[in-house]
């Protein structure tokens, strides 16, 4: 981690005094104008923030996924909420696989300006006709001299229009011609700027300061020595990304449920109706309690979650789980809020209604809680699949 940080709590109180140079008047303009953060994002990087999670010898942090789900609640509380946390969390998370898997070569050749930030990558995983079913994805890799030919469709991948490569799976085996569904995926790190790839912004609710993006591969080639790790082997090495993802999204939905709290509370103390403070009725507190109390158990969740994670210990039922508390969480509080706040919480100055806006899209991305659902009752449960 960066220097003068030796405890979570050090780690805390960094995040904050950056994030203090960016208050929610910077970001509620980032998202009426759809510019990215540039200023915020290279604050972080020069921080050495953005390569919280990558390997030292890289020249990372070498932290774990602990540290890395502090340093976006901290981010998204302080009212930056997912557009703050979108244009950093990918360089945190979503190279994992190439850290765990890629080639040596790979490794020296990407990680090092992931950890400087100066490398934008996208993930390209989701499909227009395949959504979270991730086995059944056309997009085909097909092998040629020297590497392979891409062709298909990527939809919502994020920083896709500012970003130099994609992580993207691709099926080198038709899922007719392999036994186990998840096999015959290859994943890859090809190059974005290139004449063979479209891309298009979608338009969208929120978080429009970073941009969600259609892309489209028309035999764009990717070198053999981008291939991630082994042929076949994508979607097993994707799973080292999706896991600490869950821990990192339910980081940044805890986040904006404390931001939205804390405008709620600091609302009901001052807010005089009928000559007392709102904040004395019963029908405001309560609410406000309870969805304090959801906060902090999905924190709880979250960091046993990371623990097990950075201790090498089976943990996809406690990541699923909370990210699952922690979006309803999250969404919880900014609802409740904005409840509080009456016609204000719906009010642009106010900035609730970015919190809720920001808050509801965690509950159906990057997985949606009925799929959650699916796990555990599968997973955990031993239950017949249902799908």
């Amino acid at each position: 981690m960066p220097d003068n940080v030796d405890t979570h709590s050090d780690l805390r109180h960094a995040v904050r005094k950056i994030c203090a140079d960016f208050p929610d008047e910077y970001w509620r303009e980032r998202e009426l104008k759809h510019e990215f953060p540039w200023d915020f994002y290279r604050a972080f990087a020069e921080g050495g923030w953005v390569g919280i999670a990558v390997p030292t010898e890289y020249g990372g942090g070498g932290g774990g996924i602990t540290e890395a789900s502090i340093l976006v609640e901290e981010i998204a509380a302080s009212g930056a909420c997912l557009n703050g946390c979108s244009s950093i969390h990918l360089s945190i998370f979503g190279m994992n696989p190439v850290a765990v898997h890629g080639s040596d070569a790979m490794k020296r050749k990407y990680l090092p300006r992931i950890a400087t930030g100066d490398l934008h990558v996208s993930f390209g995983v989701t499909e227009p006709d395949a959504g979270t079913d991730t086995t059944n994805i056309s997009t085909r890799a097909e092998k040629v001299p020297g590497g392979w030919r891409i062709n298909g469709r990527k939809i919502w991948n994020s920083k896709g229009d500012i970003a130099e490569k994609c992580l993207l799976l691709a099926r080198t085996t038709p899922r007719s011609e392999v036994t186990k569904r998840t096999a015959g995926m290859s994943l890859f790190l090809l190059d974005m700027k290139v004449p063979e790839i479209t891309i298009r912004p979608i338009p969208k609710l929120g978080r429009n300061a970073v941009t969600s993006c259609e892309v489209a591969f028309d035999d764009a080639f990717v070198a053999d020595d981008d291939l991630v790790g082994e042929e076949g082997r994508g979607f097993s090495y994707l799973l080292d990304g999706l896991i600490p993802e869950r821990i990192l999204l339910a980081g940044e939905a805890l986040g904006i449920g404390r931001a939205a709290m804390n405008r709620g509370v600091s609302y009901a103390r001052e807010r005089v109706v009928f000559g007392r403070e709102i904040g004395r009725n019963q029908g405001i507190a309560f609410p406000l309690a309870e969805a304090h109390i959801r906060l902090r158990a999905a924190e709880l969740m979250i960091r046993e979650a990371s623990y097990r994670y950075d201790n090498g210990m089976e943990c996809g039922t406690e990541a699923n789980a909370a990210k699952y508390l922690a979006a309803d969480a999250g969404f919880t509080a900014a609802d409740q809020v904005m409840q509080t706040l009456g016609g204000f919480g719906y009010a642009v100055e106010y900035d609730v209604e970015r919190y809720w806006r920001e808050a509801r899209l965690l509950r159906i991305a990057p997985v949606s809680q009925e799929m959650i659902l699916n796990y555990v009752s599968e997973r955990t449960l031993g239950l017949p699949r249902s799908y």
